[in-house]
């Protein structure tokens, strides 16, 4: 199983930005998805997650700011960022909790990170 994120970028503060985080290989079901951070010098933090009806939660510091959402179809899960700030400054990994078969338990994949770089 892999996960390939991208999106990530340059911005300017107040400006938005699409992450993608697409899942391939041996997939039967994926159960929650999500978004992590992980800013210099400082430790990975939760973003933003989504169970597979939809249940969002959002960190206190992009609730209202930053969407996530999945496509079930596509194995796919999004985060929309909106309102940028320099201190959403960060290395963005995609998770995804994947049973490869119907048999085995759900465990955690990581995507490769992508940069995302707020400032003027």
């Amino acid at each position: 199983v892999q996960l390939q994120a991208s999106g990530g970028g340059l911005v300017q503060p107040g400006g938005s930005l699409r992450l993608s985080c697409a899942a391939s290989g041996r997939i039967y079901t994926i159960n929650d998805m999500g978004w992590y951070r992980q800013a210099p010098g400082k430790q990975r933090e939760l973003v933003a997650t989504i169970t597979r009806m939809g249940i969002t939660n959002y960190a206190d510091s992009v609730r209202g700011r930053f969407t996530i959402s999945r496509n079930n179809a596509k194995n796919t899960v999004y985060l929309q960022m909106n309102g940028l700030k320099p201190e959403d400054t960060a290395v963005y990994y995609c998770n995804a909790e994947i049973s490869p078969r119907s048999w085995d338990p759900p465990y955690d994949n990581w995507g490769q990170g992508t940069q995302v770089t707020v400032s003027s």
